[in-house]
C-alpha cells in the first residue's frame, strides 16, 4: 500500500511517500479514501516536536472510508466509517495511507448522508468542534443568552465552531490574528470579528462581563482573559494550546461569577459519544460553508503544506485524497 512514512535512523529524520506492506494483526481493516492535515500531521511530517513515540511511523491521526475487514467488531464489510484520534500517527500506524488497522471499538459508523470526504472536511477539528458546541449546549447556554467568543476563528476547530453555531442560531464573535479575513470569518458565520490583540496581553481577574460561553483553542493568557470576561454562570470550552499550555489566571470568574471551564478531548473521547457528535454533524453540517474552508490536496502536497500549516500561512481544513471513494 501507499503510504506516508515517517522513520528516525540514528538520529536522521526522513519522511516520504513508500509502498509498504498493511500492518499484520487483529482489528478492523479500513480501506482510507480520505483523510486530513492537521497541526500534529503537521508537526510529525516536519518533526517539529516529539509527536511520534515508535519508528517507523505512518503519519495521520484522521481518516474515513470503507471497512474492509470487521475484525470481529460491530462493523462489517463495506460499512462506511470515521476513525480520528486513539494515538493513530503517535504510537499506531495512522491514516496517510490506503489502509489502517484500528481496534475494533475505535471507529465510527459514518452517518447516512454523510461522505468520507466530508467526514474528512470535519476530522478531528470538526469533532473537537463539535464537543465544544455540546458541551455549552449541556451547560444550558442557548442562542438568547448572548454572544458566543470563538478565539483562533481562521483555524479549522475555530472555523467549525462558527459554522455550527449559525446554523444553530447562536450569535458569534470571531477573535483572530488574520483580521484580513474578517469577510471570510463572517460568511462562515461570525456575527463579529475582533483582533486577538485584545484579549492576548495579561488582564485583571475579572473583566468586563461580555460572553455566555467560549470556545477556546489558544490557551494560556487568552484562555486567562476569556475566563474573566465571560459572563455570570457562562462556560467556557477549552479545546487548545496554540497561544500556550500556561492558564494564568485566578479562581475569581469560576468562584464569584459561577464560570465552568470544560475541558475538552477528542483523542480518547468514548465511542458513545463520538457517536452522538458525528450524528451531529451530519445534520448540521452546511455544506455551502464547509466548501468555503476545505481545500483538497494529493498525498505528494502534504510535505509543502505541512510547512505551510506551521507557519499559519493556511486557513480552513485540507483534506487529504488518499484512495477511491
Amino acid at each position: 500500500m501507499r503510504a506516508v512514512v515517517v522513520r528516525n535512523e540514528n538520529g536522521a529524520f526522513s519522511s516520504g511517500i513508500e509502498d509498504i506492506p498493511p500492518a499484520e494483526g487483529t482489528g478492523t481493516t479500513i480501506g482510507v479514501a480520505y483523510s486530513s492535515l492537521n497541526y500534529k500531521d503537521a508537526l510529525t511530517l516536519t518533526n517539529r516536536s516529539p509527536i511520534v513515540r515508535a519508528w517507523p511511523m505512518i503519519a495521520g491521526i484522521d481518516g474515513a472510508g470503507s471497512v474492509i475487514d470487521g475484525g470481529g467488531g460491530s462493523l462489517q464489510a463495506g460499512a462506511p466509517a470515521v476513525v480520528t484520534g486513539w494515538g493513530l500517527g503517535e504510537r499506531r500506524w495512522g491514516c496517510f495511507a490506503e489502509r489502517v488497522s484500528v481496534e475494533p471499538d475505535w471507529p465510527t459508523p459514518l452517518p447516512a448522508g454523510l461522505t468520507p470526504r466530508e467526514a474528512m472536511a470535519f476530522g478531528t477539528a470538526g469533532l473537537t468542534a463539535m464537543l465544544c458546541v455540546m458541551a455549552i449546549e449541556r451547560h444550558g447556554v442557548r442562542p438568547p443568552d448572548g454572544p458566543v467568543l470563538v478565539t483562533g476563528a481562521a483555524g479549522g476547530v475555530g472555523g467549525m465552531v462558527l459554522i455550527l453555531l449559525k446554523k444553530l442560531g447562536y450569535e458569534t464573535t470571531a477573535s483572530t490574528g488574520r483580521t484580513t479575513e474578517a469577510d471570510y470569518l463572517s460568511d462562515l458565520g461570525a456575527t463579529s470579528v475582533i483582533d486577538r490583540a485584545e484579549l492576548s496581553s495579561p488582564g485583571k481577574p475579572l473583566m468586563k462581563e461580555r460572553w455566555s460561553a467560549v470556545v477556546d483553542s489558544l490557551g494560556s493568557v487568552t484562555l486567562a482573559n476569556a475566563c474573566a470576561s465571560t459572563r455570570y454562570g457562562g462556560v467556557v470550552a477549552a479545546c487548545g494550546l496554540a497561544q500556550g499550555m500556561d492558564f494564568p489566571s485566578s479562581v475569581a470568574p469560576f468562584i464569584l461569577r459561577g464560570v465552568t471551564l470544560a475541558g475538552i478531548d477528542s483523542v480518547m473521547a468514548r465511542p458513545s459519544l463520538r457517536a452522538a457528535a458525528w450524528s451531529r454533524i451530519a445534520e448540521l453540517i452546511d455544506r455551502e460553508a464547509i466548501g468555503r474552508m476545505v481545500r483538497e490536496i494529493e498525498m505528494a502536497e502534504l510535505f509543502d503544506a505541512a510547512q505551510e500549516l506551521l507557519a499559519g500561512k493556511v486557513r480552513g481544513r485540507l483534506v487529504v485524497r488518499i484512495g477511491s471513494s
